[in-house]
C-alpha cells in the first residue's frame, strides 16, 4: 500500500513526541506535520495532502475552529477524505457517542495510548475496521416544545461556560482558561442548568449535544 500522510495535533509537546514515535515505527505511515492548536491543524490540512489526523480532543480554544466536538465536526465536514483519530481522557458516553456519530475512526484513551494507537494504525494499514470499545448511541432527551426557548434564557457568560463544558473541559479547566474562580464558574453553570431545567451533568450534556447547540 502507499505510505499514508499523517498530521498530529496536541498542545502538549510530550504527547506530540510520543505519538510521532509510535507512528514512525510503522513504515506505512509518514508524519508530515504537527500542530499545537486547532488553527495550526486546519492550516496544515489546507496546505498539503493528508490521509490521517491524530488529534487531541481538548485543544486551545482561542481559534475560530474551537476544539472538542466543534473542531471534530469542522474536520469531518470540510475534509471528508481525511480520516480522524481522537485522543482524549474523556469517558463521558454522550461525548464519545457523538464522536462516533461524526464519523471518527476511533477514540483513543490517552492512558492506553501506546497499545490502542498501534492497534488502530495496524487496522488502518490493512483496511480493517477499528474495534471501538465506546458506547452504543444513547439518548436521554425528552421531547419538549420549549427546549429552544429555554436556551435563549442563558446569559452570554453562561452560554460560553456551557460551550466549554460540552467540549469536555472541567469546571476547574474552564476557570483557568477564563481567568475566573472555580466557584464563579460553578455558580454560573448551576444557573444555566436551572434555566434549561436539567438537574444533572448527564442531562445537560444530552441537551446540548443532541440538539447540536454548539456545533
Amino acid at each position: 500500500m502507499d505510505t499514508l500522510n499523517v498530521v498530529i495535533a496536541d498542545d502538549h509537546p510530550i504527547v506530540l513526541v510520543g505519538v510521532r514515535e509510535l507512528i514512525e515505527r510503522d513504515e506505512r505511515f509518514r508524519v508530515v506535520g504537527e500542530a499545537v492548536s486547532s488553527y495550526e491543524l486546519v492550516k496544515l490540512l489546507e496546505s498539503r495532502p493528508v490521509d490521517l489526523v491524530v488529534t487531541d480532543f481538548n485543544m486551545p480554544g482561542d481559534s475560530p475552529y474551537g476544539d472538542g466536538l466543534k473542531l471534530v465536526e469542522y474536520l469531518t465536514r470540510h475534509f471528508p477524505s481525511v480520516r480522524v483519530l481522537v485522543l482524549t481522557m474523556i469517558s463521558n458516553p454522550l461525548i464519545l457517542t457523538r464522536l462516533q456519530e461524526l464519523g471518527v475512526l476511533a477514540v483513543i484513551q490517552k492512558n492506553q495510548l501506546h497499545n490502542e494507537i498501534q492497534a488502530a494504525l495496524k487496522a488502518i494499514a490493512r483496511g480493517n475496521p477499528i474495534r471501538n470499545n465506546g458506547p452504543q448511541p444513547t439518548s436521554v432527551m425528552d421531547d419538549g416544545a420549549d427546549l429552544d426557548e429555554r436556551f435563549t434564557r442563558l446569559s452570554p457568560k453562561e452560554h460560553e461556560i456551557l460551550r466549554l463544558f460540552v467540549s469536555g473541559q472541567s469546571v476547574n479547566e474552564i476557570a483557568r482558561g477564563l481567568n475566573r474562580s472555580a466557584k464563579t464558574i460553578s455558580t454560573q453553570k448551576v444557573s444555566a442548568m436551572r434555566k434549561l431545567e436539567v438537574s444533572s451533568d448527564q442531562d445537560l450534556l444530552a441537551y446540548c449535544i443532541e440538539r447540536h447547540l454548539f456545533n
